[in-house]
């Protein structure tokens, strides 16, 4: 008998100094739910992590507490899916982090650099928030975090946007920086990119190609930024590619002021009029010195510029040299000066009576040839150019001249009026 209970004692023992850690007790300073798996311990100005959290947990918040350290104090979790350590004095991101989580929230800490080993071997990682930090430098390793989808690394210092991000990443957050800079082939990869926050930095300007690979962008916020918008070398790319993204941009740069080439290039500004306008006028001129050399015709698919319909010079002289194929429209990127700008080119529009019916002049022959000058804006008092439209665009030839429809019917009834005078003479 004695045995028996001796044996129920030492069974019952065994029971209290194991169950806590088996069964996952939930500690005292902390919240649990879903069978203590998901353990809340914020706001407990705790040091060190407290005792009786079970191995198997699969949420941790430890934020708003006074950790320093973490580094190998969270590795045992192998469950973790959802981690926040954020609003603590950590000076840089846990090491020996569980390969299982999800989500990592470390934002308002005191950690200056983004090493490379803290996110080498979080394949699962979707979740990544180190906002709100020192971070001077983000280190990623080429072809790893291939999980990620949200990146926040705002109110840092940083100066360069991070390298090597990883190419499923959905949503950046780059905003609140001292980001002045985007070296090449940094976002050349992120194809799957949707929304990218860049408002609030020191951009100046945006290198040459950088957003060309975005084709997925939907928003991207560009505001509270020193754009150069005096700088007629370096500003154009990003003025460009604002007016032709699909994206949704906030805060588009030099939106309050003119572009520095406006004023010095007649061809950007909105036409009022048919004939005073300056570049009208300069075409005439150019037109009535061009060389008599005539090229061959070239086939345009499609109109990427607006049109406006100007007087023809007399046929006997030649326009400026037609488009070569493969050539582009005239651009606003890198105008070499004022006169190039400004430049406009005369062409000969032939083609159908119906896609052209639009270009037409309201009285006059219909053989008459019209010239256009290819500029920037719709005219407002232009009929607008249908999507469907193709045209011939060659240099105007030296022709003689063709005798008008009024010319025709003159001398026509002129001889049957002579025809009848002889008849009656004759009579």
């Amino acid at each position: 008998m004695e045995y028996q209970i001796l044996n129920t004692s030492t069974c019952l023992l065994v029971l209290l100094v194991f169950i806590p850690t088996g069964l996952g007790i939930c500690p005292s300073s902390c919240k649990c739910s879903g069978n203590d798996r998901n353990v809340d311990c914020s706001g407990r100005n705790l040091t060190v992590l407290p005792q009786g959290l079970q191995d198997n947990l699969t949420y941790l918040n430890l934020s708003f507490n006074q950790f320093v350290d973490l580094d190998h104090q969270l590795t045992r979790f192998t469950n973790l899916r959802t981690l926040d350590i954020s609003n603590n004095w950590l000076k840089n991101v846990p090491a020996h982090l569980p390969k299982s989580l999800w989500e990592l929230y470390a934002t308002n800490n005191n950690i200056k650099v983004l090493q490379k080993l803290d996110t080498a071997y979080q394949w699962n990682l979707r979740v990544l928030d180190v906002s709100r930090n020192m971070v001077e430098r983000a280190v990623l390793i080429n072809n790893t975090l291939s999980s990620l989808k949200f990146l926040n690394l705002s109110s840092n210092k940083l100066w360069t946007v991070p390298t090597n991000m990883p190419y499923n990443i959905e949503t950046v957050d780059l905003s609140n920086n001292f980001l002045s800079q985007i070296l090449p082939g940094t976002l050349v990869r992120l194809q799957h990119l949707t929304s990218l926050y860049l408002h609030n930095n020191k951009f100046s300007y945006i290198p040459d190609k950088a957003f060309d690979q975005l084709s997925q962008l939907q928003v991207i916020t560009l505001y509270n930024n020193p754009w150069s918008c005096g700088d007629n070398q370096i500003i154009p790319y990003v003025l460009h590619w604002v007016q032709g993204t699909a994206a949704r941009v906030l805060g588009a740069p030099c939106a309050d002021q003119p572009w520095p080439w406006a004023s010095s290039t007649p061809a950007l500004a909105q036409p009022t009029g048919l004939d005073s306008s300056p570049m009208i006028k300069g075409t005439k001129a150019a037109d009535r010195e061009a060389s008599a050399a005539a090229p061959e015709p070239t086939k345009v698919t499609k109109i990427h510029k607006q049109f406006k319909a100007k007087e023809v010079p007399p046929l006997g002289t030649q326009s400026q040299p037609a488009l070569s194929p493969g050539t582009h429209w005239p651009s606003l990127h890198s105008p070499a000066g004022p006169q190039e700008a400004a430049a406009t080119r005369t062409v000969l529009v032939q083609g159908s009576a119906e896609g052209n019916a639009s270009l037409a002049p309201a009285t006059g022959s219909s053989t008459t040839p019209m010239t256009l000058s290819i500029t920037s804006g719709m005219p407002t008092n232009y009929p607008k150019v249908p999507q469907s439209t193709t045209g011939t665009l060659r240099q105007e030839e030296a022709t003689p001249s063709v005798p008008s429809r009024a010319s025709r019917w003159h001398w026509g009834l002129l001889c049957l009026a002579l025809l009848h005078a002889l008849a009656v003479a004759m009579d």
